[in-house]
């Protein structure tokens, strides 16, 4: 995973900028729904077939989706409400992503691309999904290749280079293997089979 190897240095870099952004005054809850926001609008670019500048803006949205939790570090301000608002604002975010995709294949007629749209939408749902029922169960689970931000990393750089078939090739076989690899890992977790 991405976020293994890179993920102290983003956490202290994001921290850093959640401080300063702490000082402006913004809460971290705005920059959640923010976020959505701006996935949203990207949708939109998404939808229109602009590649290129929709990839840098996945990525300029998906930073969003580190900074609400940095700046709730920076001030002291981390609660139950906003994990889950942060939690559940990132599913809509990723969902309105591939729904931007979905709406110009469908336009386009590529039937193979609105299939896998709709294949890695269930993934990234079941990644989610596979984690809370394994906590609410007591197993820490963050198993798997395809976390968010691997996610976000690979749709972006390969719509940057004019390539989402291949971004959704790639997306609809990791999200489900990882959702697969969190139910291995509960089931390999002492206690739970």
């Amino acid at each position: 995973m991405l976020s293994t190897f890179f993920g102290p240095l983003v956490r202290d870099y994001t921290l850093r900028v959640g401080k300063a952004l702490y000082r402006t005054g913004i809460s971290p809850n705005a920059i959640t729904v923010t976020g959505l926001i701006l996935n949203a609008l990207v949708a939109l670019v998404l939808a229109g077939g602009n590649y290129t500048i929709g990839g840098i803006c996945v990525w300029l949205a998906g930073s969003f989706d580190m900074l609400d939790g940095a700046i709730a570090r920076a001030s002291s301000r981390v609660t139950r409400f906003g994990g889950f608002l942060d939690s559940t604002l990132d599913r809509y975010s990723e969902a309105v992503l591939l729904i931007g995709l979905l709406w110009h294949f469908l336009q386009t007629g590529n039937d193979t691309a609105v299939m896998l749209t709709y294949i890695t939408f269930v993934g990234s749902i079941m990644i989610s999904y596979t984690r809370a029922r394994s906590e609410a169960l007591g197993v820490r689970n963050e198993a798997g290749l395809f976390a968010r931000t691997e996610r976000v990393v690979i749709l972006g750089a390969l719509l940057i280079i004019g390539q989402p078939v291949i971004a959704l090739w790639i997306l609809a076989i990791g999200t489900n293997l990882t959702a697969a690899q969190r139910i291995y890992h509960v089931y390999r977790t002492p206690g739970s089979s």
